[in-house]
């Protein structure tokens, strides 16, 4: 059959708090602590990110970018540096306005991947330029590399629960087999 998505204004928002309330919550409290090289895992990215996957459009730019702000107060760093990435991230994964969860891991994984890279790169590339490192090296192998890995493996599971919501809405469990339909496709076989 064909499923209908059905919009919940009270639910979503109720997670969105959640979720908010959550990554602000391991932003203060984990992030600081944890670290590889001189990076550190952004919970204000993944935040953004999973908002914009689920809901995009113009609220999803709005919250990528207070949510940078959160992690600029937060941080030593010039205040609006990640609001202003964050709210081209949110926007760059959000502009479809629909849930992307519903697309799929690979497709969410790949979004994610690409888009937090970009952010995260660009975010150590100004902090280069304003002189908090001086080596190319120390940007890219302690800075870099370790916060893109943290933030990636930080944000699987915020993944793994919206994709389990979006399979509940179906009616599979994750990992359900398709039987070699193709979800895109109608099954001609039930009508």
């Amino acid at each position: 059959g064909i499923a209908m998505q059905i919009k919940d204004a009270n639910k979503s928002r109720r997670g969105s708090i959640v979720l908010a309330a959550v990554c602000l919550a391991l932003q203060v409290m984990i992030s600081p602590n944890i670290g590889m090289g001189n990076g550190r895992i952004n919970f204000a990215l993944i935040f953004a990110a999973v908002y914009a996957l689920t809901y995009g459009g113009k609220s999803a730019v709005v919250v990528g970018f207070f949510a940078g702000l959160v992690y600029d107060l937060l941080a030593t760093n010039p205040i609006g540096l990640m609001a202003g990435l964050l709210t081209i991230l949110s926007y760059a994964l959000g502009r479809e306005e629909r849930d992307r969860f519903a697309d799929g891991t690979v497709s969410v994984l790949s979004a994610f991947g690409t888009g937090s890279f970009l952010a995260i790169g660009g975010y150590h590339l100004a902090m280069i330029l304003l002189g908090d490192s001086s080596s190319v090296v120390d940007l890219l192998m302690l800075r870099i590399l370790p916060t893109f890995a943290m933030t990636f493996l930080g944000f699987l599971p915020f993944a793994y629960l919206e994709l389990r919501r979006v399979a509940k809405a179906r009616g599979k469990h994750v990992g359900a087999k398709s039987h070699g339909l193709r979800e895109n496709y109608y099954d001609i076989r039930n009508l």
